[in-house]
């Protein structure tokens, strides 16, 4: 038995293990362990370099299009902002209205998670809190002179997702 084995693993290995299945049946030679196909490089492809374009292209120049400078806000002050706010997708935000936004939206979402076991009062919470957040994460955008649409770069992880936290951490632009 174990000479059969040893045998089988043999002529695996010389034959390189030929895997999917194709009109031949499992053993079709298209298809080999390893290989890389087209489409593989073109999911590769699109996942790094459409984010990248937007890395390397710079924000329009002269002053920001989105309007006056936001002042720094303290937590209460955010809080109040933030659901103010809920759907107003113009302006601009400040990194702290957009952090404090972040950390009250990650401990509110904790503690319903941890009182609801089921789920079902952690779903409505997600889903009260979903517009307010895409709309500060908007106007944060806005205050690097970036559009809100950038937001969906996230999406191509991880290049995408990187650039966006990047975003949200860079001090807003007004210099002509």
């Amino acid at each position: 038995m174990l000479r059969r084995l040893t045998l089988l693993l043999c002529s695996i290995r010389r034959k390189k293990l030929i895997l999917g299945i194709g009109r031949h049946g499992w053993n079709d030679e298209r298809y080999e362990m390893g290989s890389f196909s087209t489409w593989h490089w073109l999911i590769l492809l699109v996942l790094l370099v459409i984010p990248l374009i937007f890395v390397f292209r710079p924000p329009p120049a002269g002053p920001n299009r989105f309007g006056p400078s936001p002042m720094p806000m303290t937590f209460g002050e955010a809080f109040a902002s933030f659901f103010r706010n809920y759907v107003n997708f113009r302006g601009r935000a400040s990194r702290s209205e957009y952090w404090f936004s972040f950390l009250f939206v990650s401990a509110s979402s904790l503690g319903v998670d941890t009182i609801d076991s089921r789920g079902f009062l952690s779903l409505i919470w997600s889903f009260v809190l979903f517009l307010p957040m895409i709309a500060v994460s908007a106007r944060r955008l806005h205050d690097i002179n970036r559009s809100g649409w950038h937001q969906l770069l996230s999406g191509f992880f991880p290049i995408g997702s990187i650039l966006v936290i990047w975003w949200y951490c860079t001090s807003g632009r007004d210099a002509t």
